[in-house]
């Protein structure tokens, strides 16, 4: 994670509670960039979290599927065969 302290210095043991901080606040997710913008007594904090890749599922001719990679010639036909309805 890159830390980015902005205005006044602060002492390293305060950095890393701000880092724990943030780890515990958002614990379900990837910080990137964590940003501490200090300004006299009060501080700000500002975290760039990672993407966090996704896989789309549809559903195809009864199956809940990600890709049609695991379907046999006849699924793969009903998908080819099938009619799209617009709404």
């Amino acid at each position: 994670m890159k830390v980015t302290v902005i205005g006044e210095q602060i002492p390293q043991e305060e950095i890393d509670a701000y880092i724990e901080h943030s780890k515990q606040k958002y614990a379900d997710k990837i910080i990137k960039e964590l940003t501490i913008q200090v300004d006299g007594e009060f501080v700000d904090l500002k975290c760039e979290f990672e993407n966090i890749p996704f896989e789309r599922v549809r559903r195809i001719t009864g199956y809940l599927v990600g890709s049609l990679d695991r379907f046999n010639d006849g699924k793969r036909a009903e998908v080819e065969d099938r009619v799209k309805h617009s709404v």
